[in-house]
Order: C-alpha cells, then sequence, then structure tokens
C-alpha cells in the first residue's frame, strides 16, 4: 500500500462517529478563523469598541449560519452519511441556539474575572481568542467521553434530562452568589506553586525575571495568563450544562462538537458589546432555565410518547430566548447606562 492510499484510508477512517477527515475540515476552518482574527483583522493590541464587537459577532454568526447550511445539504445529499437532512440541520441550529444563550451568562463571569486581575481592554480580546484553543480542546474531551459513555449506557441520557431539568428549576428560584474571585481556589493554588508577576507585562502570559534569591533568570507567569487559566476553568463549569442539553437534543457528536465551538467562536467576539450592556439582561436567566427544564423534559416525553420533532424543539427554544432578551430590554429600558465590567 502506497503513502498516498494509507493517507486516503486514515482520512476515511471512522473516529467518534465520523470520518476522521470532517473533524480535519472542521478543525481547519476554526483555526483558519483564528489565525486570520489574531493575524489580520488584530495583529496589534488595541480596545475593541461595541460597533467593531456587533461587527464581527455577526459575522461569526453569519459563518456559522452558512456552516449549519452545509451541514444540511451535505447530510441531504448523502455526502457525508445518508441521513435526514432536516433533522440534523434543524438540531444543529438547535444545539447552537442554545449554546450561545447559555453562553451569555460566561460574559459577566469573564468581566470579574479581567477585573480581579484587572486586565487593559486592548488585551482582553487577545486572551479570550487564545483561550478558544483550550476550549477546542477541553469541549473535544467532554464531549467524547459523553457521547462514549451515552453510546454504552443510553440510560444516560435520562440523568442529562433529570440533571437539566434540576438545573432549570434552581436557576428560576435560586438566587446567584456574587463571585469573589479572590477566594477561588484555583487562583490560590497558582499563586502559591508559580511564579506570577505583579505587573502585566503587555500581552505576554509569560516574561523571564531575576529571581529575588538567586538573581538568575526565571520563567514568571503575568497575571493575563492566570485570567486566561480561570477563564477557562469557568468556561469547563458552563460546560456542566451546555454539553448535556445538546446531548439532550442530538447523540451526533460532529453536530455537538461543531455547534458548540461555532458558537464560543462568535461570543468571544460578541463580549465587549454585552459587557456594557449585561445589566439589560438581567431576565434572560429565567428563559434560559425554562429551556433547560424543555429540553430535559423532551428526554422524557421521547420516550413515553415518541419522538418530538425537533422543528419543534427549535421553535420553542428560540421562542423562550427571544422572549427572555425582548422582556429584558423592554423590562430595563429605563435603567441608567451601567459602568463598564472590564
Amino acid at each position: 500500500m502506497t503513502r498516498s492510499e494509507m493517507f486516503m484510508e486514515f482520512l476515511l477512517y471512522e473516529w467518534i462517529g465520523k470520518p476522521v477527515w470532517m473533524w480535519v475540515a472542521f478543525l481547519s476552518i476554526v483555526f483558519g478563523l483564528l489565525a486570520f482574527d489574531l493575524g489580520v483583522l488584530h495583529k496589534e493590541d488595541k480596545e475593541m469598541g461595541i460597533s467593531e464587537s456587533l461587527y464581527l459577532s455577526a459575522f461569526y454568526i453569519g459563518f456559522a449560519m452558512l456552516f449549519g447550511g452545509g451541514i444540511w445539504w451535505a447530510y441531504e445529499a448523502g455526502h457525508i452519511v445518508t441521513s435526514d437532512g432536516t433533522h440534523a440541520g434543524v438540531t444543529y441550529f438547535t444545539g447552537f441556539f442554545i449554546e450561545k444563550a447559555l453562553s451569555i451568562d460566561n460574559v459577566f463571569v469573564i468581566s470579574l474575572i479581567f477585573g480581579f486581575f484587572a486586565i487593559p481592554r486592548k488585551y482582553q480580546y487577545r486572551a479570550l481568542v487564545w483561550g478558544i484553543i483550550a476550549v477546542i480542546v477541553l469541549r473535544g474531551l467532554m464531549i467524547g467521553i459523553g457521547a462514549a459513555l451515552v453510546q454504552e449506557y443510553d440510560w444516560l441520557l435520562y440523568i442529562f434530562g433529570a440533571f437539566l431539568i434540576a438545573t432549570g428549576i434552581k436557576m428560576l428560584f435560586v438566587p446567584e452568589g456574587d463571585a469573589d474571585i479572590s477566594k477561588n481556589p484555583v487562583v490560590k493554588f497558582l499563586r502559591r506553586h508559580m511564579r506570577v508577576t505583579d505587573a502585566l507585562h503587555g500581552e505576554k502570559f509569560f516574561v523571564r525575571q531575576p529571581d529575588p534569591k538567586t538573581n538568575k533568570l526565571v520563567v514568571w507567569a503575568t497575571p493575563l495568563f492566570l485570567a486566561l487559566v480561570v477563564i477557562n476553568l469557568a468556561d469547563l463549569v458552563f460546560a456542566v450544562d451546555s454539553v448535556p442539553a445538546i446531548f439532550a437534543i442530538t447523540t451526533d457528536t460532529f453536530i455537538v462538537y461543531t455547534a458548540n465551538i461555532m458558537a464560543i467562536l462568535g461570543l468571544r467576539a460578541l463580549y465587549f458589546a454585552l459587557s456594557a450592556m449585561i445589566h439589560r439582561f438581567h431576565y434572560l436567566k429565567y428563559a434560559l432555565a425554562l429551556v433547560l427544564v424543555f429540553i430535559g423534559g423532551k428526554i422524557f416525553w421521547n420516550q413515553l410518547f415518541g419522538k418530538l420533532d425537533p422543528a419543534i424543539s427549535l421553535g420553542v427554544t428560540l421562542a423562550l430566548i427571544a422572549g427572555g432578551v425582548l422582556f429584558s430590554l423592554w423590562k430595563t429600558r429605563n435603567d441608567p447606562p451601567a459602568e463598564k465590567l472590564a
């Protein structure tokens, strides 16, 4: 067998339910977007304004919509697998919108983290984009493990469903506490076991400086690196809700993963607009809670009464999210502008 034949065989090898070439193609698109974003659009560190944030976010959302349309067409035409393209497309969009909405909660936490470490806005975007690389790996691991477990033990979906319902009910009735970053055990651990500079060093995560005891040059982490670590750990916490929510819609790991990553890509760009007006979305959390209860309940509905039409799931999800956004904007229409959180 020639090298080219071995390479083609490798690309056609099925990994987590889909050929390797599909995963390679998707990751190539993602890293291509990130390289263009960092290497061209944001080659120099600068503070991103609200208008630029909205334009860039619109680009990412538009790209995600095109990608979803591509999945719809490819599944329907049998270019990927012989499957129902409508079902694949609708579940992708449902997962994308759920992940997008759930990620909005991330904005407030990210703002608190940047504020605690005193990270200037002109360095925040670069840190967020680099953080996406960690998200791509960590979400991939979570989804891969989840897919393997669900395939082996399908009853786990009912645990996912019950967890989502319980989480939604908790969001509805239990008030959120204020996050105190200074008490975060990860921050304490890093400061205790790493050399961390007191001041920032531009966009650098690590610098070489003299050790106070030996006067030798050693590697020090900067506060920007600590902020990056804590943000990605916070994303893992949010993923505990979002990943089971998409698995409750579909067990197609390619759709679960791509919907997750596409939603997160745009969130980083949208962050700078949302952080300035996050106070206007106070009531969105109740809509998100109802979405989680609905998605969790759908698992039990499917078992008792038959599969719910994916179009209904998408319609209910969009209606709840849109209703939460509109009600929040209306309810807070007379509120004074909030100061920037970071």
